[in-house]
């Protein structure tokens, strides 16, 4: 397992062509994602905690190398208060993709300049004239509900959809699988890596104020429908009271899709997409 300044080198050595990318687990359901002309921060929790089963990878001073840093919604092991100053700190030029209905808020607690918040809602999208080919396209998430604001319309919890380099990559934050979600997944082309939670829910946890998402076979499900060239389960490590075993997963997966790529792996190994393509 590569962490700390082993990990920023092997983040910052990696250098992909068009079309190839890389990403490393650093827990829960964050990932570094690196194509030819971006690198992706999707969820980073790197506050350090009593609860933590998986210590931080890296600190937030260490994300020199980030360009965009998304956050799909406001818990702090998705959008981290206590990283995300500092990542701003070090890496001046990173923008911050967030619900559009945090991002004024947002800007404000961590000094961070509003110009550097990409704030988006079920539907919308961002491209950036200075990379050209990068569009993100957010996609409502059901975290347990898929509720809108009943005034606004605002999501508290989104899904990315990132174009990149002849890529196409899903993050789908906390949710579970609703319907319709397969066809904003399966619109226009296809997806070539696909990170999903396999938490589950339950009474239990609802009732204690833990949140849930798809379970396993849920996730099984979304991946096989969607068919991505790579599907990579997540959140089931971090905290023993939220977990699950990841060999429910790769065993329901080959069974039901035998087909289907999926990684499960060590956190801060690198994983070259075109190994699975």
């Amino acid at each position: 397992m590569l962490k700390s300044s082993e990990l920023v080198r092997d983040i910052v050595n990696y250098k992909p062509k068009n079309g190839e990318a890389a990403f490393w687990w650093i827990g829960q359901l964050g990932y570094i994602v690196k194509t030819a002309s971006a690198t992706f921060s999707f969820d980073a929790y790197l506050a350090p905690s009593k609860g933590r089963t998986v210590a931080p990878l890296l600190s937030p001073e260490e994300m020199t190398f980030v360009d965009f840093v998304f956050g799909s919604h406001d818990h702090s092991d998705h959008i981290d208060h206590y990283a995300w100053p500092g990542i701003a700190a070090a890496a001046p030029n990173a923008r911050f993709v967030v619900p559009v209905k945090f991002a004024d808020a947002l800007s404000a607690k961590f000094g961070v300049a509003k110009e550097r918040f990409i704030g988006l809602d079920e539907g919308r999208t961002f491209a950036d004239p200075s990379t050209p080919g990068l569009r993100i396209l957010a996609i409502a998430a059901a975290h347990e509900f898929l509720a809108p604001d009943p005034v606004t319309g605002l999501h508290d919890s989104l899904g990315f959809i990132v174009d990149a380099d002849s890529l196409r990559i899903y993050h789908s934050g906390d949710c579970c699988k609703y319907e319709g979600l397969e066809t904003k997944l399966m619109n226009n082309r296809p997806i070539d890596l696909m990170f999903l939670p396999i938490n589950g829910r339950d009474a239990a946890r609802y009732t204690g104020h833990c949140i849930g998402n798809m379970n396993f076979a849920e996730a099984v499900d979304l991946a096989g429908a969607v068919a991505p060239s790579l599907a990579v389960p997540g959140h089931y490590e971090m905290f023993k009271n939220n977990s699950e075993d990841p060999k429910k997963f790769t065993d329901y997966i080959e069974a039901k899709y035998p087909g289907q790529k999926y990684w499960v792996g060590e956190h801060g190994e690198r994983v070259e997409l075109s190994t699975y393509k």
